[in-house]
Formats: structure tokens, C-alpha cells, sequence
């Protein structure tokens, strides 16, 4: 009886692990694992004014991406992970305060010196259905309501729940619940922020907020439309919880000209509104128009504020501007800015790999309030990249950064940015 007993379970854990192997195929099959070492260099010296004189740190992130393959059956479950690790390299001298590290202290307290190691985990559990996908957990995300940072050592991630939908053909749907952060420079997850500044160099954007800038809920619905090979439209209603609401509107046309000749127009609206507890009123416009020809790129592009406050977006996330740089966002109460740009890439002269970018932006008719005179900025952006495409050193990228604004509200600023960064394929 025992030996029947045994034999049937033997059989049943035999079946039971052919079975589960067979559903966990794809599972595993399609899961894809990289590994990047950035090593991140940033120095940012104030050319005027009382305060901390200058930010330089130097740092090392190790960032393991790993995307699994969905099970088979009606529905597929998946898991994707993005795990941080940050040393530091060098901060002393009460030079901190650059957000490549987690602050030793209160953040909004610098110079207070920086940590000299952190680490995170986000974990997103997923499931598949026909060619909708549902996250829940932690996870990074880019669309026109919401785009995290990865603009220092280690990526700003949320926590909270995102749908896509494909299921017509050339429409995107996107709807997500979001309610907390965890930003590039912190250790642990906190509660979502209005931008009520106008970043490192000062601004006047005018949002002002009672009962706080925070909350524990973002939500957005929207979608991405492919009306033909060449014309892209897309809509995204947002809503920080009692905060701001925002509306947000962008068409991208692609016109082949011919003879490796191209030209992109890229414009975006958006219009934000209060929810409560905050001042916002602003309508923001902003336009691109990209000439392409052989490797060169030639690139003009117009943004305007308007309304009561500058414009509205999460605080650390990249917002939906086209006049969003290196340091500033020229998005401040009432701004008119232009952009001037030019790309380079060597890959049509036979150097694949190597990258150049230079642009400058003004701005002017800024509000600063009565009896005070309209506020100007300027500010020049130079990028040189190259990736190596072989040899012992593929996926090798080092690139430098290089940017200067100058205003006549806040602090000058020159900053230099170098970072070396090798990614390797693991799955």
C-alpha cells in the first residue's frame, strides 16, 4: 500500500513538474536581463550669489534590469525588477547636493553631506491578456502626463498600477494609479509632489499650494493614435490629487523629403488647471521643427506660457516640454522662449558611434511680479557621445555634457557632467 501510495505521488510530482515547466516556458524564454555600470561625474558651480558655491560629486551606480516572459494560458503572469546600487566616489568639502546620492540629512538642508551607499528594489508583478498588460508595484514610466527621471546615478520609480491596451491596431491605450515615489536621489518611497519651483536656478513659475505640495494619488487616461506611416497623435488626461488637473495634447508629423532628407514637426499643448488646494492656471504651447539631412539635424523650436502660474508637473519627473533641457524648463509665469539646435552624427561620415549635440535657448517676458522688471534667461547646452560598436569594449558609452545659464533672477550656472557607462547583456 505504502509503495502504491509513493508511486502515485512520484507520478503525480513527475506530471505536475512537466506541466509546470511547459507553462513557464515563455515565462522564461522571453525574459530579457541587462546589466549597466554607470559611473556619473557632475559638477555644478554657482557663478554669483550668497550660498553654497558649488556641487560636485562623483559616484558610482550598478542598475539590473530584468523583464520576464509571460506564462502560457488565457492569462500570463510575469515579474519585472529594477535593482539600484550607489556608491560614493567622492563628496566632501560641502560640495553635496547634486541628487546623485541620498542626502545624510534633511534634503532640503545643503551642504549636508551624502550617503556613501544606497540601494533599491522595484518590483512589478504583471499580467497579459489578448495584448493588454496589466503592472502593479514599482516600475519607471514615460508618456506625456509622466516621465521618470534617469538623468543621475540611479532612475526615479513610482509605485502603483498601469494598464496598456493594443488591442486596435495603431492605438495605444494607457491608464495608470500612482501614489508614491521614490526619486533618484532618496532611499525610500514617499508621497507625490507639485513642482513649485523652477529648479537649480531659481525661478518664478508662481504655483503656490495651502496644506502642502504633496499627496498619495496621481492618475492619468490616455492614448496614442498612428493616423497614417508619417502622423502621430496623442491625448492624456491627468489629475494630481487635489493639486492640479491637466489636459495635454501633442501631434508628431514625419515628412520624408527625399534623398536622406526629413522634416519632424513636433507640437504639444497643455492646459492645467487647479484641484483644491493650489493656484495653477497655465496653458502651455510649445512647437518643434527638425530638418534632417545625411547625419545633420537642424532644429528650431518656439514655447509659450501663459495664464496665472507657470506650468505644472510631478516634481523630479521630465515634463512634456519642448523647451525641457539640461537645466532649465523656461516654463515659468508668462515665458516666451525659442531654441536654436544642431545634431551631429558621425555614423555618416563613417565613425558609427559618436554623437554630437549643441543647442541654446532664450527666454524673456517672464513675470516676477509688480514693480519689477520682466525676467530673462539664456542657456547653451553642448553634448559630445560615443558608444563603442566592437571589440573588447562594445557597449562601452562615455559622454560628456556641458551647459551655462545665466539669468537675471537667480544664480548663474556653468555645470559639466561626464558619464562612463557599460551595459551588459545578461538574458
Amino acid at each position: 500500500m505504502r509503495k502504491t501510495s509513493l508511486a502515485l505521488a512520484v507520478a503525480a510530482s513527475t506530471l505536475g513538474l512537466s506541466l509546470s515547466q511547459a507553462a513557464f516556458a515563455d515565462f522564461i524564454g522571453d525574459s530579457k536581463a541587462t546589466l549597466e555600470a554607470r559611473n556619473f561625474y557632475f559638477n555644478r558651480d554657482f557663478r554669483e550669489g550668497t550660498g553654497q558655491s558649488k556641487r560636485e560629486e562623483w559616484a558610482q551606480g550598478f542598475i539590473l534590469r530584468a523583464d520576464s516572459g509571460f506564462t502560457e494560458g488565457t492569462v500570463g503572469f510575469g515579474l519585472d525588477a529594477i535593482g539600484m546600487v550607489g556608491f560614493k566616489l567622492d563628496s566632501g568639502g560641502g560640495t553635496s547636493g547634486t541628487d546623485l546620492l541620498v542626502p545624510d540629512g534633511p534634503a532640503n538642508i545643503q551642504p549636508n553631506g551624502s550617503q556613501d551607499y544606497s540601494s533599491d528594489l522595484a518590483v512589478a508583478a504583471k499580467a497579459k491578456v489578448s495584448n493588454s498588460t496589466l503592472r502593479v508595484g514599482s516600475m519607471q514610466f514615460k508618456n506625456m502626463a509622466i516621465a521618470s527621471s534617469d538623468s543621475r546615478l540611479t532612475p526615479q520609480v513610482f509605485s502603483g498600477g498601469q494598464l496598456i491596451s493594443q488591442e486596435i491596431n495603431g492605438l495605444t491605450l494607457d491608464a495608470a494609479r500612482i501614489r508614491e515615489v521614490n526619486d533618484r536621489n532618496s532611499g525610500d518611497f514617499q508621497d507625490i509632489r507639485i513642482t513649485t519651483s523652477s529648479g537649480a536656478n531659481g525661478g518664478t513659475r508662481g504655483i503656490t499650494t495651502t496644506g502642502g505640495a504633496a499627496t498619495d494619488k496621481f492618475t492619468y487616461l490616455g492614448g496614442t493614435y498612428k493616423v497614417n506611416a508619417d502622423l502621430t497623435a496623442a491625448y492624456y488626461h491627468s489629475e494630481l490629487d487635489d493639486l492640479y488637473k491637466q489636459n495635454s495634447f501633442n501631434l508628431v508629423h514625419m515628412l520624408p523629403l527625399g534623398d536622406k532628407q526629413t522634416l519632424k514637426t513636433d507640437v504639444r499643448y497643455a492646459r492645467s488647471t487647479d484641484d483644491g488646494r493650489s493656484n495653477v492656471d497655465n496653458n502651455a504651447f510649445g512647437a518643434m521643427m527638425t530638418y534632417g539631412i545625411q547625419g545633420h539635424s537642424f532644429g528650431l523650436g518656439y514655447q509659450k506660457m501663459s495664464g496665472d502660474t507657470g506650468f505644472a508637473y510631478i516634481n523630479g519627473t521630465d515634463p512634456f516640454l519642448v523647451n525641457y533641457v539640461q537645466i532649465g524648463d523656461f516654463s515659468n509665469k508668462d515665458e516666451k522662449s525659442w531654441q536654436a539646435r544642431y545634431d551631429f552624427n558621425f555614423a555618416s561620415v563613417g565613425i558609427p558611434g559618436l554623437t554630437f549635440m549643441t543647442r541654446f535657448l532664450s527666454g524673456d517676458n517672464i513675470d516676477r511680479g509688480s514693480n519689477v522688471s520682466e525676467g530673462k534667461e539664456r542657456e547653451r547646452n553642448t553634448e559630445l557621445m560615443y558608444v563603442f560598436q566592437e571589440g573588447a569594449l562594445k557597449n562601452l558609452g562615455v559622454r560628456w555634457r556641458n551647459a551655462a545659464m545665466r539669468n537675471n533672477f537667480g544664480r548663474d550656472i556653468d555645470e559639466n557632467r561626464l558619464i562612463v557607462s557599460y551595459t551588459l547583456p545578461l538574458l
